[in-house]
Parts: C-alpha cells; sequence; structure tokens
C-alpha cells in the first residue's frame, strides 16, 4: 500500500519538508557536471514497476555498492518502486546505524553511508505533435494533479500534452525535465524551445545515447543539448535511464 511521504507530520510540516526536499535536489541539478553520473549521482532509472529488471531493493543495494550520494527512481507512470526501495532504504539505515549520512550536498562523503533517494517518476507526453518522456521530480504524491499520472498507464488525449504534463509536475512541487532530448523524431533544437515556452525547468543534458559498456555522455548531443540548457538557463540532469541489472548503463 503507497504511504505518505512524511507519515505523523502536520500538513503544515509536510509541505515544507517537501519544499525543502525539493530546493535542495534543485541545488544538486545546479551542480551537475558531465561526471557527475554515474559515480556520484543518477536520476533516471527503472525497476521492476515499470520496464526495469532490478528489483526496487536490487537497486538501492547496488546505490548503496556504488557510494551514490543522490538518486530518482523513474519508473512509466507509477511510484510505487520508489515506495519500496524507501522502505527497503529506511530498513538500511536503521540496521546500519553506524553509517554516516551527510546528505546528497555533502563534499565529504565517507564509506558506508546511505544516498539521498528523490521520488521520480517518467511520463509519456506530446511535444509539437511529437512522442516525448518527461521526468517529474520531488513532488508531492498525494496532490490530485499529479494523481492522473501514477496510475501504471500512460495518459490519454488532452492528459498527454505536455503543457499539462509539465504543470501537474509543478502544481505538485516538483520539477519537470525533458527526458533524453535527443532521442525523439523532431530535433531537440525544436522540442527545447518549445518546451520552455510550457515552462520546463530542464533537461537531461547528460545522456549516453549510443549505450556505450562504459556509461559516458554522447559527446556531440551533449554539447549540443548543453548550449540550448545554458541559453534558456535550465537545470541540467544526468542518468543511465537503467532498464537492465547494472545502475551503470542503460541494458
Amino acid at each position: 500500500m503507497a504511504v505518505s511521504p512524511v507519515q505523523g507530520t502536520a500538513p503544515s510540516t509536510s509541505k515544507r519538508i517537501a519544499a525543502q526536499d525539493t530546493q535542495a535536489l534543485r541545488q544538486v541539478f545546479a551542480a551537475i557536471e558531465a561526471n557527475s553520473c554515474p559515480s556520484a549521482y543518477n536520476f533516471h532509472m527503472h525497476t521492476t514497476y515499470s520496464d526495469g529488471r532490478l528489483k526496487p531493493d536490487e537497486l538501492i543495494r547496488q546505490a548503496i555498492s556504488l557510494e551514490l550520494r543522490g538518486l530518482a527512481i523513474t519508473d512509466h507512470h507509477t511510484i510505487q518502486g520508489y515506495y519500496r526501495a524507501r522502505a527497503w532504504l529506511e530498513d538500511w539505515r536503521w540496521r546500519n546505524p553506524t553509517s554516516v549520512y551527510k546528505g546528497a550536498l555533502s563534499s565529504d562523503y565517507p564509506q558506508n553511508s546511505s544516498p539521498h533517494l528523490w521520488i521520480g517518476v517518467e511520463i509519456n507526453a506530446l511535444l509539437l505533435d511529437t512522442e516525448v518522456h518527461i521526468l517529474g521530480y520531488a513532488f508531492s504524491p498525494s496532490h490530485p494533479d499529479i494523481q492522473l499520472y501514477l496510475q501504471g498507464v500512460a495518459p490519454q488525449k488532452y492528459d498527454r500534452q505536455a503543457e499539462k504534463v509539465i504543470g501537474a509536475i509543478q502544481t505538485a512541487g516538483g520539477i519537470a525535465v525533458l527526458a533524453h532530448p535527443a532521442r525523439y523524431r523532431r530535433p531537440a533544437l525544436d522540442l527545447i524551445p518549445e518546451a520552455v515556452r510550457l515552462g520546463i525547468d530542464g533537461v537531461e543534458t547528460y545522456y549516453a545515447y549510443d549505450n556505450p559498456s562504459i556509461w559516458r555522455p554522447s559527446p556531440h548531443q551533449t554539447m549540443a543539448i548543453k548550449q540550448l540548457a545554458d541559453s534558456y538557463q535550465l537545470l541540467s540532469t544526468c542518468g543511465t535511464d537503467t532498464h537492465g541489472l547494472s545502475l551503470n548503463k542503460r541494458l
């Protein structure tokens, strides 16, 4: 059963904690560089709750083993994998009281530390009549506007329009990001300005389009996307888009 991100707290306290979590993530995104993923951060990965092969607990075990500072599970149209992963991580922290957690913003990140896990989701949308994916982060899952997109199926008709998807994520207090912008039928040079017009917060600047055996952002696409991100003052994110058994690559 889905649980509240901050059970046992008053609504005003819950909103304040959620806002702080979102602000912390914005600070992380503002500092993301080409080498941030996958050794320190990873903001695009899937579990068995959508089309990934890793169970949520297996994913978190890997994240701890890799000494990630922060991550987000972005299953398609569901956050059930996130809930399972969060429960496992909380239990791990309880069973490992000597572990040190300094937060995802700390530059001093010791061994045997637990990462910061943000809520995330990947949503199908239409942008300039082109099928795209929009990543949502650090939103309140109980907000009615986002509920439509957490039902395990892709939205339909007007609900599929990028404007509505972006608005739902942001109204729920979250950050909206255009995933892998150089993977679509229309070029990023068209899609990003339109996404900006609709209020997008960021783009997945660092992405391995050719799925190399050792993950690294594709140089040509990264340069083009980074220039657009800087031009429009967008946040930049990075992620492996893991669907397989290793967080260090896509498949």
